[in-house]
């Protein structure tokens, strides 16, 4: 796995990812009252979270892209 995100494209990944997990425990706003809603805001949270961790996106991997300078 060859790291393909730079440091703003993770800084970005990790703030949105973190904030579709809580949003929806704080139920911000009504629309996450729903339970599919809120389960699916939280999975892709956490895959946003993971990925900004790895510095690894793999359908940046698919579609050739890559922000990572190295």
């Amino acid at each position: 796995m060859n790291a393909n995100l730079g440091n703003l494209d993770r800084v970005i990944r990790i703030i949105l990812g973190l904030a579709l997990i809580v949003a929806p425990l704080l139920n911000i706003p009504a629309v996450w009252s729903s339970t599919v809603l809120s389960y699916g805001s939280m999975a892709v949270g956490l895959v946003l979270v993971v990925t900004g961790l790895f510095r690894f996106c793999p359908l940046y991997r698919i579609f050739g892209i890559s922000t990572c300078k190295l």
